[in-house]
């Protein structure tokens, strides 16, 4: 985040994470501000992209995908971009992490079911470039 954010963009950011559609005038309650200054702030954090959006938090349970899991994954140096673009192709992959330590990127997949899952999995690991992965079957998540 940019570092020009002050204590109360902070705060604001924090409100609307938890529930993006708390009206204004509860926001501003919140913040011991006027309705205006949050209006005013949150067009700011808009065009300085700050906020890129609004999203929906569904339930786990009326999903259309109910099977997730994260997969670790290892990637040759030199082919990295192909492994990441590989994977952008697969419809059950709904995100892609770079991260530190042992593992270079962690998917994020989804499918209908245990084979299905099975299935992406095991093509997946045929991608080359991939050295090595771990994966972690999701039983809950909390919001």
């Amino acid at each position: 985040m940019p570092s020009n954010l002050d204590k109360k963009d902070l705060s604001l950011i924090a409100l609307l994470r938890s529930n993006a559609r708390m009206p204004v005038v509860n926001l501003a309650k919140h913040l011991g501000v006027s309705r205006a200054t949050v209006q005013n702030r949150i067009n700011k954090l808009e065009h300085d992209g700050v906020i890129l959006g609004y999203t929906v938090k569904l339930s786990p349970d009326s999903e259309s995908h109910p099977v997730r899991l994260l997969m670790n994954i290892s990637v040759e140096a030199k082919n990295e971009p192909a492994v990441i673009k590989r994977l952008r192709g697969y419809p059950e992959v709904i995100a892609i992490h770079h991260t530190t330590g042992h593992w270079d990127v962690i998917a994020d997949i989804r499918a209908q079911t245990l084979p299905s899952l099975n299935s992406i999995m095991g093509e997946i690991r045929l991608i080359e470039g991939i050295l090595q992965t771990e994966t972690n079957l999701l039983l809950d998540s909390q919001l």
